[in-house]
């Protein structure tokens, strides 16, 4: 029963710790078909880690699991800032060891963030 209790404990905190890194992207390819017609190509990559360093309106620094030194996400012209049930909150919310997810695309060397959802406060 004990071998089993901890056994599901450390199977938790192995998932949590690969949860923490998770970077996801998706993507569509522009085709051009006989008719002429074109698709548009869509990238959409997150970036989950914690804050190390913010300013409004200028960058964000992530820290992830991945990566050993935080890594820049600059800010798109437009960026929502929400809770992770969708409520839009102020950029002033966003704070040094907050857990966050970031929504970016990629341009030239830059990480373009348009949308900051915050997983989880500062404790």
């Amino acid at each position: 029963m004990i071998k089993s209790i901890v056994s599901i404990a450390f199977a938790t905190a192995l998932m949590g710790s690969v949860a923490f890194a998770q970077t996801s992207s998706t993507s569509t390819t522009a085709t051009t078909g006989t008719n002429g017609a074109t698709e548009t190509t869509t990238t959409t990559t997150e970036s989950t880690g914690v804050v190390t360093e913010f300013t409004p309106g200028h960058a964000l620094f992530l820290r992830t699991e991945a990566t050993a030194q935080p890594v820049q996400y600059k800010f798109d012209k437009t960026v929502t800032y929400v809770t992770s049930d969708g409520k839009v909150i102020e950029a002033s919310k966003i704070r040094k060891d907050s857990k966050v997810r970031v929504h970016y695309i990629k341009q030239g060397d830059d990480m373009l963030v348009d949308k900051v959802i915050v997983t989880q406060d500062r404790d």
